[in-house]
């Protein structure tokens, strides 16, 4: 017998969770959904250690900002692809999805048919997005350098990041991680290192780079 397939739909609303379920559930024979509702819940389905064999991930979920969950994702699973399912369906958002390393950009606003159609070109080693969007049409030599620098972050640096973002200290950060306060240093200093910068606060200001324009509600508040 043939293990199952192993999918999880990483989304904070219900009900798209059911829409997702329904247009996956006809194309495998045997299929084993798991569902998360917040990034948390998501980080602890995979630390289980079964085998994943596709994730539809929401960008926007409690838990993560812009594309760090993305980015948290492909660093620690590097193997398992990714799907991202979203209501923005801006192509600059698209292009960074995709640079970020996903498999597929599914727009929230597609039909059944066609999402499973995207599902099963990913599931099969394929990229599928929209087809009117150019992902040729590539961001300017200094977002493209940041893009680089940032997929250079280990996951556990993504995390940090994640959280020097939300204004955390180093003290909460390393009850967050459960390390110590001297290990979440290091990890800022080699973040500071990786991305060319020289402070906490320029660190975030490069990750935010990445998202202005795109994730008003995620704005740093001013302090």
């Amino acid at each position: 017998m043939a293990d199952p397939i192993r999918l999880i739909i990483a989304d904070d609303h219900p009900l798209f969770r059911g829409a997702l379920r329904e247009a996956v559930s006809g194309l495998f024979e045997d299929l084993d959904i798991a569902e998360a509702g917040s990034f948390e819940d998501l980080a602890k389905l995979l630390e289980r250690g079964a085998d994943v064999d596709l994730i539809l991930l929401d960008l926007t979920m409690p838990g993560v900002r812009g594309f760090s969950g993305l980015m948290y994702l492909r660093a620690q699973y590097p193997s398992v692809p990714i799907i991202v399912v979203s209501a923005n369906d801006d192509p600059g958002v698209i292009r960074r999805c995709m640079d970020f390393g996903a498999s597929g950009f599914i727009p929230k606003t597609l039909g059944i048919e066609t999402m499973r159609g995207a599902i099963t070109r990913v599931f099969q080693g394929g990229v599928w997005t929209p087809p009117e969007v150019d992902l040729g049409a590539g961001a300017d030599t200094e977002t493209a350098d940041l893009l680089t620098r940032l997929t250079s972050l280990t996951p556990q640096q993504v995390r940090v990041l994640m959280m020097l973002s939300e204004g955390l200290l180093n003290k909460q950060i390393a009850y967050e991680l459960g390390v110590s306060e001297a290990t979440v240093k290091a990890h800022v200093s080699a973040i500071l290192q990786k991305l060319g910068v020289e402070s906490r606060t320029q660190a975030v200001i490069a990750a935010s780079k990445i998202e202005l324009g795109q994730w008003p509600q995620t704005v740093a508040a001013e302090h």
